[in-house]
């Protein structure tokens, strides 16, 4: 209310305002007012110019043109409103399909979208009329459809946009139908320029409609608009120019007042949030995992692969573990090693043309992927994604949507999988946030996201997958835009959640000294595979994989020489799409032999190389690598 009062204050706001509720006020009131005058007939001042008694004169039956512009702007703004509102229904349809039918209709909807874009409107508003029939009903639905694929392409280009933000995904994770995600996060994120553009328009579809009721294709008699009585008038402008002026004036004005009016919108829109206000309730007893099984997460064999311009491309290609309950695991690796992919396809958020194959891939021992009926294996992802599996993404800003409160998104998952009321659901999510250490976790909860700090975010971030009761959270790089103080808060969290509920740990990151902090495990990859595999105790002096252990030389410590250059890894990691015969690594290693150019080697004895290094090679290796 504050934003649009300080709106209203401006000069822009304060004139589009007016403007339109003048422009409103009289279609809705001429022809109550004003019909008797604009219809009444005198024969003995036909033609008549301007004059004290005729203001804009008369026209060929001698009727007031005044007053017949005033009662035709009811015809007008109600048609071109009709017009505009079937142009927006129909682009919000065609530009929202690909996220609500699915990869094939997808295609289909976008495919509408390109083919109308090509043509220009008025040459569509054209064909439609002609479909459609001459008259108000056929003017109306043709320039409703002529309009609907420009409205639709920017519809497809914001919602592709939201639709690969991190609450989206998030969302998915919990089990939130196509949709509710798409009526519940995706437009209220994309509201904003959607109405702007719809007011701006009603003013062209306006000039569009009388364009084509000025050419004989719009309103019929006896009834008429402002685009009909500017073609009744054209052919004597230059004897009565008034009568063929007044309507065109009449068309400027009311299309300015839409225009001034989307530029109002555009600076005072804001999506509104709900007003209930919650109270402390003790939080409902969250079911426990019925599952006995000590293997979490079991990955056999897993590869991501994306077409490519000749064969596909596969950035994650078989990587195999297994993670146990109350186990946390490392993944670590320099960017585009295929970390976050995994964590991705783990989650069944790999997104057509992508395509995730595995020999295995189960989670509290039910399969991922495609070994049970369709609907049955549905269902299981539903249910057991929607409670069992967190995930937090590695940037905090992204992770919510900024349209909702944060209570109100970590509650989402609550109502949606345990049948939990609004309120109650509230309350758990309130209870959430304290288990996570967010202080003031009633008033937090109704804060945005942009109310939050990044640390934060993070902690409610993890809040939200405890909503369930997690068996496994995996964590993106969860600390990568924190400061050093809030990075090692959020890892004693993961940590304690860890300690308290025996919840399994995957823990994505970049940076190899964060892992060895709190993981048991650590799986170091490169090109998309699974070098090594090591206990995180043995991490600094047991790795014996070069990669690994050039990583580790990496890493300044306190005996890192303050006068000589720190230690780098020769070359850059190979491209995806032009992997190499043998050893990925071999074109960065010093010990790489022709049998490692020739040959990929397989992970055997927990180490993928045909010369693991010795710990007593070390100490030369750290120095070889500054």
């Amino acid at each position: 209310m504050r934003r649009w009062t300080a709106v209203l204050r401006t000069p822009v706001g304060a004139g589009a305002g007016l403007l339109l509720l003048g422009v409103l006020l009289l279609a809705v009131f001429a022809p109550v007012l004003w019909s008797h005058q604009a219809n009444a007939i005198d024969t003995d001042h036909l033609l008549q110019g301007s004059s004290a008694q005729h203001w804009l004169g008369t026209d060929n039956l001698g009727r007031d043109i005044f007053y017949r512009v005033l009662v035709a702007s009811r015809t007008s703004i109600l048609l071109a409103l009709l017009a505009t509102s079937i142009a927006v229904v129909t682009g919000l349809a065609l530009g929202s399909a690909p996220a609500i039918l699915g990869k094939r209709g997808g295609r289909i909807a976008t495919a509408v979208v390109n083919i109308a874009v090509a043509f220009p409107g008025l040459l569509l508003a054209l064909f439609f009329a002609v479909v459609f029939g001459v008259g108000a009903k056929g003017a109306v639905l043709a320039i409703g459809f002529a309009g609907a694929p420009s409205f639709a392409r920017l519809t497809q280009t914001l919602v592709a946009g939201v639709a690969e933000r991190d609450f989206i995904a998030a969302a998915r994770i919990a089990g939130v139908g196509r949709f509710r995600m798409l009526v519940r996060h995706i437009l209220p994120n994309i509201a904003e320029p959607l109405v702007v553009n719809a007011t701006i328009g009603a003013g062209g579809t306006l000039l569009a409609f009388a364009g084509l009721s000025f050419i004989g294709l719009g309103v019929q008699p006896p009834a008429y608009d402002w685009g009909r009585m500017l073609g009744e008038s054209l052919s004597g402008i230059y004897v009565h120019p008034a009568a063929a002026l007044a309507p065109g004036v009449a068309v400027v004005i009311a299309g300015l007042a839409f225009n001034l009016f989307g530029e109002a919108v555009a600076k005072g829109l804001g999506v509104p949030a709900p007003r209930t206000r919650w109270t402390d309730r003790t939080p409902e007893a969250t079911p426990a995992r019925d599952d006995d099984s000590d293997a979490v997460l079991v990955v056999e064999d897993l590869h991501v692969s994306f077409p490519g311009p000749v064969t596909p491309v596969t950035p994650v290609r078989g990587v195999s573990f297994t993670i146990h309950k109350g186990e946390i695991v490392g993944v670590v690796g320099e960017s585009g090693s295929g970390k976050s992919l995994t964590a991705l396809a783990i989650a069944q958020l790999i997104e057509p043309p992508g395509q995730v194959r595995a020999a295995e891939l189960s989670f509290l021992g039910a399969p991922l992927l495609g070994r049970l009926p369709v609907r049955t294996t549905a269902a299981v992802r539903r249910r057991l994604l929607g409670t069992s599996f967190a995930m937090v993404f590695q940037d905090p800003m992204t992770s919510f949507n900024p349209t909702k409160r944060v209570g109100v998104q970590l509650a989402e998952g609550a109502r949606e999988h345990q049948g939990l009321s609004r309120r109650a659901a509230m309350d758990r999510a309130i209870d959430r946030l304290r288990a996570v250490r967010v202080p003031a976790a009633e008033r937090r909860a109704r804060q945005y996201p942009h109310e939050f700090s990044g640390g934060m975010r993070q902690r409610a971030m993890i809040g939200m997958g405890l909503m369930g009761a997690p068996a496994l959270i995996v964590a993106d790089e969860p600390t990568t835009a924190l400061d050093v103080t809030v990075q090692r808060q959020v890892l004693r969290l993961l940590e304690t959640i860890r300690t308290e509920d025996d919840v399994a740990v995957l823990l994505i990151s970049h940076d190899i000294s964060v892992v060895a902090q709190i993981c048991d495990r650590v799986l170091v990859m490169y090109a998309g595979r699974i070098v090594e595999d090591l206990p995180a105790t043995e991490l600094a002096t047991g790795a014996r994989h070069p990669y690994t252990r050039a990583l580790l030389a990496a890493v300044p410590d306190l005996d890192t020489a303050l006068d000589e250059p720190l230690a780098v890894i020769p070359g850059r990691p190979v491209d995806p799409a032009r992997m190499p015969a043998g050893c990925a690594f071999a074109a960065r290693c010093s010990f790489a032999s022709d049998r490692c150019r020739a040959e990929d080697p397989v992970l055997v004895d927990q180490v993928a190389c045909w010369h693991p290094q010795a710990q007593a090679e070390y100490s030369s290796f750290r120095t070889g690598q500054r």
